[in-house]
C-alpha cells in the first residue's frame, strides 16, 4: 500500500501543481477534485490514472474527439430531492438534464469507441445508461427552458383560453381606444401600461367623460390612466386563466420532480463521472503545457531521469523567457544513493526537488517534462526533510525538528523508499552534527533505501566515496568566473568554493588569508583538492567541446574536398573519353587520306573500294551487337545523361546569374558618390581609367590620355578622388 505523507506533498510544492490542474478544469466539481489530487494507493491505480490521461492526450489526433464534459453542479438540487413534497424549480430541471445528457453522450461514444480508448471505457463503463430523466424532462420543458403549451391537456386547454381572452381584450380596448380619441378625450401619448395592463392616456378636464378604472395618473396629474369598461371583464377573465395556469404549472414540476427523486443516486454517480473526466481533461491540458510524456515504468527497483525539468521552474521561466536546465539523474541497485556537495546557490536543491516532484507527479497520474527514454518505478513512501521548519508554536529549533525528523525517517525507512534530505545534518556542531549525520546515513544504506542528500560535511564525502552504491555528485560552475552552470555531475565531490567566493565578493584577502590559518590545514587542503579538480574538469569541457567543433568543421571540410574531388573525376573520365574518341577519328581521318593519295596516283577503284570495306569492317568489330531493346536503353541512358548535364549547366547559369544579380544589388546599395572635376574614374565593366575633365548637365568629358569622350556621370565609377 503506498501512503505518502502530506508533508511530503507540502514540502516538494505538489500543492503548487494541483492549484495549476485545478485551474485548466472547466467545471466547480472538476476544480475541487483536482486540488485533492494525491498519490495513489496501489501501482494498479496509478498505472490506470496514467493511463487514462495518455488516451485523453491521445483522443487530439484521433477523428472522433471526446465530446464535451461540461456541466452545471446540481448540488443543491440533490439536497433538495431528500426533502419530501418539495419541488424544484425550472432551472434545475433544466441542470438535471444537461448533466444527465451529457453523461449519456460520453457513456455511448466510449462504448462505440472502446478500442481506442480501452482504459477511459473502463472508467465509464459501470455507469448505468438511461435516456429516462431527459425523455421526461424534454416532455415538460422545451429548448428554451420553458414549460411547453402541451405539458399537460389542461395547461394546453388553459392557454389557448388565455389566448383567445388576450385577443378579446386587444380588440376592445383598440375599439375604446378609437372612439375616445375621436372624442378628443386622450392626450397625445393616446395610450400606457399599468401593473401590466393597457390603459387610456386621458386629459384630466375628461376623465368624467371616459367609463372605465382610474389606475393611476401622472406626476403632473395632467393625465388619468384609465382601464376601459370593455376591456375589465375580459381583464378579470384573463387573472382568473392566469392563476389556473400557474397552478397547473405547479402541478406538473411537483409531478417531475417527483418522476426524478428515485434517480438521484444515478447522478450523484454522473456528477462523479463527469468531474473525473474534467480533472482527466485538465491532466491533458497541464501535460500539453509542460511538453510532458508518459516515461517506462519499470518493475526494477531504479530511477533514470534524462532531460527532466523542475514543472514549477520550467513554466515560470517560460514566462520570463528564460533557459532552463534539464538534469540526468540515475538511482538503481548499483548506485542506490546520491551524495551532492558544492557551493550553494548551484541548483543542488532544485534537483532534489526535481526528482522528488516528478517522482509524486507520476504517482499521482500525473505526466511528466522528461525524455520518453526515461525510466520510473513506484516508491510506497517518499520522505522529505526540505527547507528551515523551525516551529514557533512548539518552541523546537531547525535542529530540533530536524532530528525528530530524522527519528521519523528511522521508524519508516525501508527498501521501498525513496528519501530527499536537502542540507543534511546542519543546525549543529559540524564535528558533532556531521557525525550523526554519517550515522543516520550508514542506517538508510543498510536498509536498502533509496535517496538523494545535499552537505557540505567533508566526512559524507568521505563515506560515499569509500560505499558502494553511494555515490558523491556536484553541481558544476565556471572555473574563472564561479558561475553556476546548473549541471549535475556524477562521480566526484563538490567543493564549497568557500574562500574563492568570499574573494570574489570583494572580501579582503588579509582577512580571507587569517580565516585560512584558523582552519585545520588538512581541511583546507582537502577542500582545494577538490576545488582543483573541478576546476580541471571544467578546463577539459571547454577543451572538449572546442575538439568537438574543430572535428564538425573538419568534418564538413572533409566533405567539400570530397565533393571537389568526385567533380574532378567525372570531368577526368569525360576528358578521356573524349581523348579517346577523338584519337580513333583522328586515326579513321588519316586512313581515308592515305587511301584518297593511293586511289589518286593509281586510279584502281575496285582496290579502294576493298580497303575501305576492311576499314568499315574493322571498325564494327570493334563494336557490340545490341538488339533493338539495348539500343533503346543506351539511347535512353545518353538522353538521361544529357539531360543530367543540361541541368547542371542550367543550375551553374542560375548561380551565375544569381550572383550576378545580388553583385548589382551591392553596387546599387552602396552611396552615390558626387564626382567632380580632376577624379579619376572608369565605366563599370571596362579596365581603363580616366580623368574627368569636365561636367554638365549630367554628363561627363573623360580624358583617357589619347583620346576623350562624353559619358553619363550615373554610368561611372569613382577610382581615385581628385588631389587637393
Amino acid at each position: 500500500m503506498i501512503k505518502i505523507h502530506s508533508k511530503t506533498l507540502s514540502d516538494l510544492e505538489f500543492p503548487t501543481i494541483c492549484a495549476h490542474v485545478s485551474d485548466l478544469c472547466t467545471t466547480e466539481k472538476g476544480k475541487a477534485k483536482a486540488l485533492k489530487l494525491a498519490p495513489q494507493r496501489t501501482v494498479e491505480k496509478t498505472h490506470f490514472a496514467l493511463n487514462q490521461t495518455q488516451e485523453y492526450i491521445k483522443s487530439q489526433y484521433e477523428e472522433q474527439p471526446i465530446p464535451n464534459h461540461g456541466f452545471d453542479a446540481i448540488d443543491h438540487e440533490l439536497k433538495m430531492l431528500q426533502i419530501e413534497d418539495f419541488t424544484l424549480e425550472l432551472g434545475s430541471f433544466r441542470k438535471i438534464s444537461g448533466l444527465s445528457a451529457t453523461a449519456n453522450a460520453h457513456l455511448v461514444f466510449f462504448k462505440k469507441f472502446r478500442e481506442i480508448y480501452p482504459i477511459l471505457y473502463e472508467t465509464v463503463c459501470d455507469t448505468e445508461y438511461t435516456t429516462e430523466i431527459v425523455d421526461e424532462i424534454n416532455k415538460v420543458i422545451d429548448r428554451f427552458g420553458e414549460i411547453r403549451d402541451d405539458a399537460s391537456p389542461l395547461l394546453q386547454q388553459t392557454r389557448t383560453a388565455i389566448n383567445q381572452v388576450r385577443g378579446k381584450i386587444n380588440s376592445s380596448f383598440a375599439a375604446a381606444l378609437s372612439q375616445y380619441s375621436g372624442y378628443g378625450y386622450l392626450d397625445d401619448i393616446r395610450e400606457s401600461i399599468v401593473d401590466n395592463v393597457r390603459v387610456l392616456a386621458v386629459t384630466a378636464m375628461h376623465r368624467r367623460k371616459v367609463k372605465g378604472s382610474i389606475l393611476g395618473n401622472s406626476k403632473t396629474g395632467s393625465i388619468v390612466y384609465i382601464q376601459p369598461e370593455a376591456t375589465m371583464q375580459h381583464q378579470r377573465e384573463l387573472n382568473n386563466l392566469q392563476y389556473e395556469e400557474k397552478e397547473e404549472i405547479k402541478r406538473i414540476l411537483k409531478a417531475l420532480t417527483t418522476f426524478i427523486r428515485p434517480f438521484q443516486e444515478l447522478l450523484k454517480e454522473y456528477q462523479r463521472l463527469l468531474s473525473i473526466i474534467d480533472v482527466i481533461s485538465a491532466k491533458a491540458k497541464y501535460a500539453k503545457k509542460l511538453n510532458a510524456t508518459l516515461p517506462k515504468i519499470s518493475e526494477d527497483r531504479e530511477l533514470h531521469l534524462k532531460d527532466a525539468y523542475h514543472p514549477l521552474l520550467l513554466l515560470n521561466n517560460k514566462k520570463r523567457k528564460e533557459k532552463t536546465f534539464p538534469q540526468d539523474i540515475s538511482l538503481d541497485e548499483n548506485n542506490r544513493i546520491i551524495v551532492i556537495s558544492g557551493p550553494n546557490a548551484g541548483g543542488k536543491s532544485i534537483t532534489l526537488k526535481t526528482v522528488g516532484l516528478l517522482q509524486v507527479m507520476l504517482q499521482s497520474g500525473l505526466l511528466i517534462p522528461v525524455h520518453e527514454y526515461s525510466r520510473f518505478s513506484f516508491f510506497d513512501k517518499i520522505l522529505t526533510d526540505i527547507g528551515d521548519n523551525q516551529s514557533i508554536e512548539n518552541h523546537l529549533s531547525t535542529y530540533s525538528y530536524r532530528l525528530k525528523n530524522m527519528n521519523y525517517f528511522l521508524r519508516k525507512c525501508d527498501e521501498h523508499t525513496l528519501f530527499l534530505i536537502d542540507e543534511f545534518g546542519t543546525g549543529s556542531d559540524p564535528e558533532l552534527g556531521g557525525a550523526l549525520a554519517e550515522t543516520f546515513l550508514e542506517v538508510f544504506y543498510e536498509r536498502g533505501s533509496y535517496g538523494i542528500i545535499t552537505t557540505h560535511y567533508a566526512n559524507l564525502k568521505m563515506m560515499a566515496n569509500e560505499t558502494d552504491a553511494i555515490t558523491n555528485a556536484n553541481m558544476l560552475f565556471d572555473a574563472s568566473t564561479l558561475e553556476p552552470l546548473y549541471k549535475l555531475h556524477l562521480g566526484e565531490a563538490g567543493s564549497s568554493f568557500t574562500f574563492e567566493v568570499a574573494q570574489k565578493n570583494g572580501i579582503p584577502y588579509s582577512l580571507i588569508n587569517r580565516s585560512k590559518k584558523k582552519v585545520e590545514r588538512g581541511k583546507i587542503r582537502f577542500d582545494k583538492s577538490i576545488a582543483d579538480l573541478q576546476k580541471e574538469r571544467s578546463k577539459l569541457a571547454k577543451t572538449t567541446t572546442s575538439l568537438k567543433e574543430k572535428e564538425q568543421q573538419a568534418g564538413k571540410r572533409q566533405q567539400d574536398l570530397d565533393k571537389i574531388n568526385a567533380r574532378i573525376q567525372d570531368k577526368l573520365e569525360s576528358y578521356q573519353e573524349l581523348y579517346d574518341s577523338n584519337q580513333r577519328l583522328i586515326y579513321l581521318g588519316q586512313k581515308l587520306n592515305d587511301l584518297s593519295e593511293k586511289f589518286f596516283t593509281n586510279k584502281k577503284k575496285k582496290e579502294l573500294m576493298d580497303e575501305l570495306y576492311k576499314v568499315v569492317q574493322i571498325e564494327n568489330s570493334k563494336r557490340k551487337k545490341q538488339n533493338a531493346r539495348q539500343k533503346r536503353i543506351e539511347k535512353s541512358k545518353a538522353a538521361a545523361i544529357k539531360r543530367e548535364a543540361e541541368k547542371k549547366v542550367e543550375v551553374i547559369r542560375q548561380e551565375k546569374k544569381t550572383e550576378k544579380y545580388k553583385k548589382q544589388k551591392k553596387e546599387e546599395a552602396k552611396p552615390k558618390v558626387a564626382l567632380k572635376i580632376g577624379d579619376r574614374v572608369r565605366l563599370p565593366d571596362g579596365r581603363a581609367v580616366g580623368s574627368i575633365d569636365d561636367i554638365e548637365k549630367g554628363k561627363a568629358i573623360v580624358n583617357y590620355g589619347m583620346f576623350t569622350t562624353n559619358v553619363d556621370v550615373d554610368k561611372l565609377e569613382l577610382v581615385q578622388p581628385a588631389k587637393k
